[in-house]
């Protein structure tokens, strides 16, 4: 018999669910104890949020999704954002993963949690869709360039429909990642971040308009001449020339889909000409 229960958050459990992702997914080797305790325990938004399910002393499947806050239409909202989810092989295709799903919605929006989000690739976005209510809102930019975005940042604050909001003690700790640091800099008129895509030859890259005086810099940014990765979206018409080109879809391993739904509150409808984000805000790197 199956049983659905709430996560734990102790290091036997962290390495219960290490065990299984291994099962799940033998040739990602990105699932730590040390890392799923930053990502589950220590982000300052709270604790993650998530069920696992049971065969006697056996853990079959396992899906998390962690806090964060974000601003929807100008207002501030306590969401999370859809994460890691397995399932052990011998019990694929018998709807653990909706039913794991619903349950964490459910205890989401009993402590006051609003909508949640994610970013999925295209296998994965049908079942959030037509099994979770997800909407699929729009497919991420992947774009390699050189310098900086250039965006209008008075054109982003205007338009933004739908934003993570960073402040200093998140960013450090989503800084922190134990399996690839996020590196910053000061730029001309926002913040930039670095981290390693295919190494330090090609960062990932983002820029936030924000100083955060808390957050460590570099005096020099990585790898100057390097061409940068670029996964995320802005406003549509907030960026004005720019050196940046999107990579062909042929070329992508897996396009992006940002997807979104609501779990409490009443109007929370996005415009997909509003979006602002980037590599830091899921976690592809």
């Amino acid at each position: 018999m199956i049983q659905i229960r709430a996560m734990g958050h102790d290091s036997a459990a962290l390495a219960t669910y290490v065990r299984l992702f291994e099962t799940a997914f033998p040739q990602n080797a990105r699932f730590t104890v040390a890392y799923l305790d930053w990502l589950y325990n220590a982000n300052p938004d709270g604790l993650a949020i998530g069920f696992n399910a049971w065969v006697g002393d056996e853990l079959v499947a396992h899906y998390v999704c962690i806090p964060s806050r974000v601003e929807i239409n100008g207002e501030v909202k306590r969401a999370m954002l859809s994460l890691n989810t397995a399932t052990h092989p011998s019990y694929q295709g018998q709807g653990l993963f909706t039913r794991l799903a619903t349950a964490t919605y459910d205890a989401a929006a009993s402590i006051g949690i609003e909508v949640v989000y994610g970013v999925a690739n295209a296998n994965s976005t049908p079942g959030f869709v037509r099994k979770l209510g997800f909407k699929l809102i729009k497919p991420l930019d992947a774009q390699v360039g050189w310098s900086t975005l250039d965006p209008d940042w008075d054109t982003v604050r205007a338009q933004t429909s739908f934003r993570r909001q960073w402040n200093s003690a998140n960013l450090l700790w989503r800084m922190s990642n134990p399996k690839n640091n996020v590196l910053a800099h000061r730029g001309r008129d926002c913040t930039q971040f670095f981290a390693k895509a295919k190494g330090w030859a090609l960062p990932v890259y983002a820029e936030c308009e924000c100083d955060f005086p808390a957050v460590p810099l570099l005096v020099r940014r990585p790898i100057l001449l390097a061409p940068r990765l670029f996964l995320g979206l802005f406003p549509t018409g907030s960026r004005r020339h720019s050196t940046y080109f999107q990579i062909p879809q042929s070329m992508r391993p897996s396009p992006l889909n940002f997807i979104y739904r609501t779990l409490s509150c009443a109007d929370a409808s996005l415009d997909e000409n509003g979006l602002n984000l980037s590599f830091l805000d899921f976690d592809a790197y």
